[in-house]
């Protein structure tokens, strides 16, 4: 029934698309960049390509909706140029130049997503974001502290949601979109709409998403580069008669337990008080079902006496809350001394839980983490002459409080358990200013440059040690903070612009660095360290990219970044033993250390060519390389994606658009990986992580100015392969339909 009703709700958004059929030419132009084009993440104003120079890349509204993605992380996958791990169907985790999860900065519309448990290892917190609601999204690539602060080493995701619209004459105007979408992977079923209604001071945008997701499928034939199969469910547990019982899956390439649903709501105001001042008021919220940890489910049992026997009863992630209320101001006054001033403020709530059983065990694990943070921002623009000032300051205040209980399923009894996080007081903030500045020596040559100077400080109590008995009840900690960046731009004639950067990035330590006590693996416990400091990097990059017209986009970056103080796990001592009981079973006992020196080098090369009015080429590859620094052999560094390619066709003819893509990941051998860390080995085969490649087609017929029908396959060859560090194979074949509408 529940089903019936879903389909039933795609039904009645999709029953506008078929009237009012209606041909109309579609847009010959292609997706060929320009110099002028406009990014905003760089600096947080307005610049054209030309004088940015940090390689990034734009995804506009088109290039979302001809994406058709089911999250946002498949969508920056689907540029080639961003890796995305995942450990379950609702996952998602970001890895740029080699920095993965928290050394990686998520940004909505302006505003800080990271915040203080967010965590070294995986990360899914994107898919609490919506890609239906986007207008647009940046991705800046390099250390980008000196303007966003702590986290930005490997880049900065900066996702913008669509503005409301006010209306330019005496009517008032009401747009609306819906879409509705069904895919045959994952039966998924997703359904989305969106309205903007304004007049000549107050518009209103509103935007709400639904998408359900059932069990992933795999693909269902070999991967060519590897003979055997790989990551089948041959077993899943089912509770019957209230036991656990290990049963069989008799069609091992669906992925059963990695299913779940989301909806996401945007609700965002815009008041325009005269002509060079607007406020607006943004509010989104995100909530998930329960979201099965596929990867933990797989893992087998150690005491069952049966290799088939499987760890885990229960491990999902608990419904995964985002709320954020903003408020922004932005004022444009070409006599002011500052002729642009944004001021915002803003507030997010956030909830996460692990849910954890083992197998025949009555006691289920709930740890739960609520989160509030506070953010203001003030940012001030001037231009003189040749010269662009910016100045900034922002700060955030995070709270965390940290719970647990363990239910006994048979009983409905519960009894207290260990938090993952200090129980008590949990605080942390962070502070700073910084300054950046353009300056366009003649049409030729441009630099750029900027500091930043910040204060952090971190506060954790304890306030039950029944379960550790720590030799403290409180963990206090200080940094101050700085950053810095210079760059040339030399834009030479006929269309070759040449950049080189130097920059470095910091990370501050967060609660989930500093003071969480937790299982990362079975037999290894996590104490807390409060001797930790920032990370830091510096970096070196050039550029080399040539345009001509709206016919060619040619971007080739190469980079070198020095890792200091990288924070990792490792070994240490608990009350002098460097072994304790945890949860009834021996652990070792590990911590979270600054031993890291390591380096990290590659290279992106990214090809647009428009071949004729109605052909367009399209080609990425990027490759990475990083290593840790040690007294003697260097040894792999963790996150360190594989070399990735796609290469694109696209045929637009009248109102057909035709576009054919191959992705391929090379291999990474298990002599690549490091070892008993975040690459996830035992999720791979025993010679690592086999190369793999998809082709996949997609089309679209735009019956009219307000009708679109999009239909595709992904993974033609229904190909079984898996990324590297991921714990759930990626998907088979995947046939979808797509209806639009738009008013």
């Amino acid at each position: 029934m529940y089903l019936i009703k879903k389909v039933s709700l795609c039904i009645v958004m999709a029953l506008p698309l078929f009237t009012n059929a209606q041909k109309s030419k579609t847009d010959t132009i292609g997706n060929i960049q320009y110099l002028d084009e406009i990014i905003i993440t760089a600096n947080k104003i307005p610049e054209a390509r030309k004088n940015v120079s940090q390689q990034f890349i734009l995804l506009s509204s088109d290039y979302i909706a001809a994406a058709q993605p089911q999250n946002t992380a498949d969508l920056l996958a689907s540029t080639g140029n961003v890796f995305i791990q995942k450990s379950q169907l609702g996952g998602g985790s970001i890895v740029l130049r080699g920095f993965e999860a928290n050394r990686t900065l998520l940004v909505i519309d302006g505003v800080r997503m990271n915040n203080l448990i967010y965590r070294g290892g995986h990360l899914q917190n994107v898919l609490t974001t919506d890609p239906s609601s986007f207008s647009k999204m940046e991705i800046l690539f390099g250390p980008s502290s000196t303007v966003y602060g702590s986290d930005a080493l490997g880049g900065v995701i900066a996702m913008y949601t669509k503005n409301p619209v006010l209306a330019n004459g005496k009517n008032n105007i009401f747009n609306l979109n819906a879409m509705s979408r069904y895919g045959s992977v994952n039966n998924e079923i997703t359904a989305h709409v969106d309205m903007n209604l304004g007049n000549q001071k107050l518009a209103s945008f509103t935007s709400f998403s639904f998408s359900d997701f059932g069990n992933l499928k795999s693909g269902r034939n070999k991967n060519p580069f590897y003979k055997d199969n790989y990551g089948d469910r041959n077993y899943y547990v089912d509770r019957i008669n209230n036991k656990d019982s290990l049963m069989i899956n008799t069609k091992p390439w669906i992925q059963l337990n990695s299913n779940y649903h989301q909806y996401d709501i945007v609700q965002k105001l815009l008041f325009k008080q005269s002509e060079n001042k607007e406020h607006g008021l943004n509010f989104q919220f995100s909530n998930s079902s329960d979201i099965p940890r596929y990867d933990r489910l797989t893992d087998p049992g150690v005491s069952a006496g049966s290799a088939a026997a499987l760890k885990y009863a229960e491990w999902y992630y608990g419904p995964q809350t985002r709320f954020l209320a903003a408020y922004d101001y932005n004022q444009n006054i070409r006599n002011n001394f500052f002729q642009h001033i944004h001021t915002g403020i803003n507030y997010q709530y956030v909830t996460e839980s692990r849910h954890t059983r083992k197998f025949n065990a009555a006691g289920l694990q709930n740890r739960i983490e609520n989160v509030n943070v506070w953010g203001a921002n003030v940012d001030l623009n001037r231009n003189q002459g040749r010269h662009n000032f910016r100045v900034g300051l922002d700060a955030q205040y995070n709270t965390l409080k940290s719970t647990a209980n363990q239910l006994d399923i048979n009983s409905g009894s519960t009894s207290e358990l260990d938090t993952r996080y200090p129980d008590g007081e949990n605080a942390m903030m962070n502070i700073a200013t910084y300054f950046s500045h353009t300056f366009k020596k003649n049409n030729t040559l441009t630099f750029t440059d900027g500091l930043r100077f910040g204060y952090s400080s971190l506060h954790a109590s304890i306030a039950d040690s029944s379960f550790f008995h720590l030799p403290y009840n409180s963990i206090n900690q200080r940094n101050a903070v700085y950053s810095g960046s210079l760059g040339i731009i030399v834009n030479t004639g006929k269309g070759w612009k040449n950049t080189f950067q130097i920059a470095s990035g910091f990370r501050v330590p967060n609660i989930d660095d500093l003071s969480k006590i937790f299982e990362s693996a079975p037999g290894d416990i996590i104490v807390p360290n409060a001797h930790l400091k920032p990370e830091k990097t510096l970096t070196l990059e050039t550029g080399i990219n040539k345009y001509t017209s709206n016919k060619l986009s040619w971007e080739n970056n190469i980079y070198y970044t020095r890792f200091f103080d990288a924070i990792v796990t490792g070994p240490f001592e608990y009350n002098g033993k460097d072994s304790i009981d945890y949860n009834g079973t021996l652990s070792k006992v590990l911590a979270n250390q600054n031993e890291r020196k390591a380096f990290i080098y590659g290279f992106s090369s990214n090809l647009k060519l428009q071949l004729t009015r109605m052909i367009n080429l399209s080609f990425s590859a990027n490759y990475t390389h990083g290593e840790i620094i040690t007294d003697s052999t260097n040894s792999n560094l963790d996150h360190i994606p594989p070399f990735m390619m796609k290469l694109q066709s696209t045929y637009i003819y009248k109102n057909w658009e035709y576009t054919f893509f191959v992705n391929y990941n090379g291999w990474k051998k298990i002599g690549d990986y490091y070892l008993n860390g975040e690459d996830n080995e035992q999720y791979a085969t025993s010679k690592g992580m086999p190369a793999w490649f998809t082709l996949n087609l997609r089309a679209s017929y735009k019956m009219n100015k307000m009708i679109n029908l999009q239909a595709g396959v992904d993974n033609i060859l229904d190909t079984r392969y898996r990324t590297f560090s991921s714990g759930i194979n990626g998907g088979g074949r995947n046939i979808f339909l797509t209806l639009k509408f738009q008013h």
